[in-house]
């Protein structure tokens, strides 16, 4: 029952998985070569959420040799697993956004690091929807968790594209670390959600 939608939770968990590493790397290397803390930050983000889509990947390659059980208790172990992370990705937007604002770090302009920014705004609520979707259809609390935790990628990649277009456009530097604080209230509600679905 539910198997093509579990092989499509695997799907979707792999695409986040190597979706991010790849957003990971160009962003940092983006982030070098314009000496832009903003885009290594937004780099290191995506390595986080990787870390939540591996998670996921071996919660759903697991689901063909468990029993119903089996399946219970590793269901609860993601929940939490997807419920750190989120709290990690808090702490480090909080850390660097604290840091940027208070030491008046400027990102440099980067039409690259706005075209990433871009692409990431396109592709993640995109993959938030079917991820959400798929972990409601087949009742998986750490896909719906994990989804909600891609929406928050959603925001920080608004917030990066905001922030390095008012900088490119008009020098307002303080864009991008003062909504990294307002993305870490949803980052950390997030997560003690995720901690309340598992009681």
């Amino acid at each position: 029952m539910h198997t093509g939608l579990y092989r499509k939770a695997l799907v979707l968990s792999w695409f986040t998985v190597v979706y991010n590493i790849i957003e990971g790397i160009v962003s940092i290397a983006a982030g070098f070569m314009a000496d832009s803390i903003a885009l290594t930050g937004f780099g290191l983000d995506s390595f986080i959420e990787s870390l939540s889509g591996s998670v996921m990947i071996w919660r759903f390659s697991r689901h063909d040799s468990m029993d119903a059980d089996e399946e219970e208790k590793i269901e609860k172990r993601s929940v939490r697993l997807v419920a750190v992370t989120f709290f990690v990705f808090a702490l480090y937007v909080l850390y660097e956004s604290s840091k940027k604002m208070y030491f008046m770090e400027k990102p440099e302009p980067s039409i690259f690091g706005i075209f990433i920014a871009a692409v990431s705004a396109v592709v993640m609520p995109i993959l938030f929807i079917m991820k959400y979707r798929t972990g409601k259809a087949i009742g998986s609390r750490a896909l719906i968790a994990d989804s909600k935790e891609t929406l928050a990628c959603e925001f920080l990649s608004l917030s990066l594209l905001g922030g390095l277009t008012l900088n490119y456009l008009f020098g307002l530097w303080w864009a991008d670390p003062a909504v990294g604080l307002l993305i870490v209230f949803f980052l950390v509600r997030e997560g003690f959600e995720a901690l309340e679905d598992d009681e």
